[in-house]
Protein backbone atom coordinates (compact mmCIF):
# COMPACT_ATOMS: atom_id res chain seq x y z
CA UNK A 1 0.00 0.00 0.00
CA UNK A 2 2.86 2.19 0.80
CA UNK A 3 4.49 1.51 -2.62
CA UNK A 4 1.20 2.53 -4.63
CA UNK A 5 1.26 6.07 -2.19
CA UNK A 6 5.10 7.06 -3.60
CA UNK A 7 4.34 6.10 -6.81
CA UNK A 8 1.13 7.95 -7.34
CA UNK A 9 2.81 11.37 -4.88
CA UNK A 10 5.99 10.99 -7.42
CA UNK A 11 3.43 10.83 -10.29
CA UNK A 12 1.80 14.43 -9.33
CA UNK A 13 5.31 15.76 -8.33
CA UNK A 14 6.59 15.60 -11.54
CA UNK A 15 3.50 16.81 -13.50
CA UNK A 16 3.42 20.31 -11.35
CA UNK A 17 7.27 20.41 -11.94
CA UNK A 18 6.41 20.12 -15.97
CA UNK A 19 3.45 22.35 -15.51
CA UNK A 20 5.50 24.68 -13.74
CA UNK A 21 8.06 24.76 -16.34
CA UNK A 22 5.14 25.21 -18.85
CA UNK A 23 4.24 28.41 -17.06
CA UNK A 24 8.01 29.95 -16.52
CA UNK A 25 8.40 29.23 -20.47
CA UNK A 26 4.68 30.49 -21.79
CA UNK A 27 5.95 34.09 -19.10
CA UNK A 28 9.11 34.22 -21.12
CA UNK A 29 7.20 34.00 -24.46
CA UNK A 30 4.77 36.50 -23.09
CA UNK A 31 7.70 39.19 -23.02
CA UNK A 32 8.83 38.28 -26.72
CA UNK A 33 5.38 38.13 -27.76
CA UNK A 34 5.44 41.83 -26.29
CA UNK A 35 8.85 42.49 -27.36
CA UNK A 36 7.82 42.14 -31.25
CA UNK A 37 4.68 43.76 -30.87
CA UNK A 38 5.97 46.75 -29.73
CA UNK A 39 3.29 45.89 -26.37
CA UNK A 40 4.42 48.05 -23.35
CA UNK A 41 1.11 46.63 -21.38
CA UNK A 42 1.92 43.16 -22.46
CA UNK A 43 5.89 43.48 -21.39
CA UNK A 44 4.68 44.55 -17.98
CA UNK A 45 2.27 42.10 -17.45
CA UNK A 46 5.54 39.89 -17.43
CA UNK A 47 8.21 41.67 -15.31
CA UNK A 48 8.70 42.11 -11.59
CA UNK A 49 9.14 45.81 -9.99
CA UNK A 50 12.71 46.98 -10.42
CA UNK A 51 13.40 44.39 -13.34
CA UNK A 52 16.87 44.60 -14.18
CA UNK A 53 18.48 44.31 -17.89
CA UNK A 54 22.05 43.91 -19.06
CA UNK A 55 23.77 42.49 -21.67
CA UNK A 56 27.50 41.04 -21.68
CA UNK A 57 29.45 42.43 -24.99
CA UNK A 58 33.16 42.87 -25.93
CA UNK A 59 33.78 46.40 -27.00
CA UNK A 60 36.39 47.48 -29.62
CA UNK A 61 38.97 47.00 -27.82
CA UNK A 62 38.01 43.75 -26.87
CA UNK A 63 37.19 44.51 -23.68
CA UNK A 64 34.25 42.10 -21.70
CA UNK A 65 31.54 44.81 -19.83
CA UNK A 66 29.02 44.23 -18.24
CA UNK A 67 26.24 47.34 -19.82
CA UNK A 68 23.55 47.53 -17.61
CA UNK A 69 19.96 49.37 -19.18
CA UNK A 70 16.90 50.98 -17.48
CA UNK A 71 13.49 48.78 -17.68
CA UNK A 72 12.00 52.39 -18.95
CA UNK A 73 14.54 53.19 -21.12
CA UNK A 74 14.54 49.69 -22.72
CA UNK A 75 10.03 50.57 -23.54
CA UNK A 76 11.37 53.73 -24.37
CA UNK A 77 13.90 52.42 -27.49
CA UNK A 78 11.16 49.23 -28.36
CA UNK A 79 8.49 51.38 -29.25
CA UNK A 80 10.43 53.90 -30.73
CA UNK A 81 11.45 51.50 -33.56
CA UNK A 82 9.56 52.48 -36.93
CA UNK A 83 6.75 50.02 -37.75
CA UNK A 84 8.37 49.75 -40.89
CA UNK A 85 11.46 48.12 -39.44
CA UNK A 86 11.03 44.10 -38.93
CA UNK A 87 12.84 42.89 -35.80
CA UNK A 88 12.56 38.73 -34.52
CA UNK A 89 14.42 37.26 -31.43
CA UNK A 90 13.92 33.64 -32.33
CA UNK A 91 14.28 31.37 -29.25
CA UNK A 92 16.01 28.59 -30.19
CA UNK A 93 15.65 26.29 -26.88
CA UNK A 94 14.34 26.70 -23.22
CA UNK A 95 16.42 25.32 -20.15
CA UNK A 96 14.11 25.84 -16.77
CA UNK A 97 15.66 25.32 -13.95
CA UNK A 98 13.47 25.69 -10.51
CA UNK A 99 13.26 25.77 -6.27
CA UNK A 100 10.08 26.63 -5.02
CA UNK A 101 9.22 30.25 -5.84
CA UNK A 102 12.62 30.96 -7.94
CA UNK A 103 13.56 29.58 -11.36
CA UNK A 104 15.84 30.17 -13.95
CA UNK A 105 15.39 29.86 -17.26
CA UNK A 106 18.45 29.56 -20.29
CA UNK A 107 17.74 30.68 -24.10
CA UNK A 108 20.02 30.46 -26.73
CA UNK A 109 18.79 33.11 -29.54
CA UNK A 110 19.37 34.60 -32.90
CA UNK A 111 18.38 37.69 -33.60
CA UNK A 112 16.90 38.83 -36.98
CA UNK A 113 16.72 42.66 -38.80
CA UNK A 114 14.66 43.11 -41.59
CA UNK A 115 14.62 39.79 -42.35
CA UNK A 116 18.75 39.67 -42.03
CA UNK A 117 20.54 37.91 -38.91
CA UNK A 118 22.48 40.42 -37.25
CA UNK A 119 23.64 38.43 -34.01
CA UNK A 120 23.09 35.75 -31.53
CA UNK A 121 23.56 35.03 -27.95
CA UNK A 122 22.10 33.40 -24.64
CA UNK A 123 19.41 35.34 -22.47
CA UNK A 124 19.67 34.36 -18.85
CA UNK A 125 16.09 35.19 -16.88
CA UNK A 126 15.87 35.20 -13.56
CA UNK A 127 12.00 34.53 -12.15
CA UNK A 128 10.06 34.99 -8.85
CA UNK A 129 6.41 33.63 -8.67
CA UNK A 130 4.53 36.14 -6.59
CA UNK A 131 0.95 35.85 -6.41
CA UNK A 132 0.75 32.87 -8.24
CA UNK A 133 2.27 34.11 -11.48
CA UNK A 134 6.02 33.94 -12.83
CA UNK A 135 7.20 37.24 -13.13
CA UNK A 136 11.16 38.10 -14.95
CA UNK A 137 12.96 40.16 -12.11
CA UNK A 138 16.58 39.98 -14.36
CA UNK A 139 17.43 39.31 -17.77
CA UNK A 140 21.00 39.33 -19.00
CA UNK A 141 22.06 38.49 -22.36
CA UNK A 142 25.21 38.03 -24.64
CA UNK A 143 25.49 39.17 -27.88
CA UNK A 144 27.75 37.45 -30.77
CA UNK A 145 28.44 37.57 -34.74
CA UNK A 146 30.45 34.35 -34.37
CA UNK A 147 27.38 31.66 -34.45
CA UNK A 148 25.98 29.48 -36.95
CA UNK A 149 22.58 30.56 -38.36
Amino acid sequence: MKSIFYVILLLISVETFAQSEAEVQKTIETFFEGFHKQDSTLLNQVVYKDVTLQTIVINREGKTILHTEDYSNFITSILSIPKNQKFKEKLLDFDIKIDGNMANAWTPYQFWFNDQFSHCGVNSFQLIKVDNAWKIFSLVDTRRKDCEE
